[in-house]
């Protein structure tokens, strides 16, 4: 089974629905069999990283909403995000466009690390509120799961995966992808958003059940 996941590492629903599907396939009696596959997306393609600001901030100005009422849509996120085990500090998250980001997960995949890539940019964003669009910052980043310094500055000096990045955006387009995160199963179904745990465990069931049928 292949599991693609269309996802955007700004993206706060993203990684809680990296948690629930990992919990999903935590009891599948078949998760040996599964490949999962990272796609590109764009949620703000056109983004002016911003260090000097916080996401609390940008989102408030661009967004027009309140200081107080920012804090508190901020704060429920942070509530979903714990309740998959995640610590999110959103009050510290760097506004910032995540284009060389994507460059570099599309480099990890090539070494099959993409998984590994998608988790330490997460966790990078929205628990450690590291700069994603700072080539220092990805350069450690992609070191810490064994990736090559030099590889890495090539690849985001160059923006060497952008043709990479834009495929799987077209990709997405054409089968309906309108936002993130998005989950294809085998080709057969999909899941759009950060569901329940049982609608991802159902899923999982009912793609390995047609593809025996």
């Amino acid at each position: 089974m292949k599991i693609e996941i269309w996802s955007d590492v700004a993206c706060p629903f993203c990684y809680i629905g990296k948690r629930r599907l990992e919990e999903a396939l935590s009891t599948f009696e078949h998760k040996d069999e599964v490949e999962i596959e990272w796609k590109s997306y764009l949620l703000n393609p056109d983004m002016t990283t911003d260090a000097d600001k916080t996401l609390n901030e940008y989102l408030a100005e661009n967004k027009g909403w309140t200081k107080e009422y920012t804090q508190q849509v901020q704060g429920h996120v942070s509530d979903m995000a714990a309740e998959v085990g995640l610590e999110y500090h959103l009050d510290k998250a760097i506004p910032a466009n995540t284009r060389q980001a994507h460059n570099l997960i599309q480099l990890a995949k090539t070494k099959d690390k993409g998984e590994e890539m998608e988790e330490v940019l997460f966790k990078a964003y929205f628990t450690e509120g590291k700069n994603l669009d700072d080539v220092t910052t990805l350069v450690k980043l992609g070191t810490s799961i064994g990736l090559s310094a030099s590889d890495i500055e090539a690849t985001l000096n160059n923006s060497a995966f952008n043709s990479s990045i834009e495929k799987d955006i077209y990709e997405g387009i054409q089968i309906g992808v309108k936002g993130v995160p998005f989950f294809v199963f085998d080709n057969r179904f999909g899941i759009s958003g950060a569901q329940p745990l049982e609608v991802f465990t159902r899923t999982l069931r009912q793609t390995h059940e047609e593809s025996q049928s």
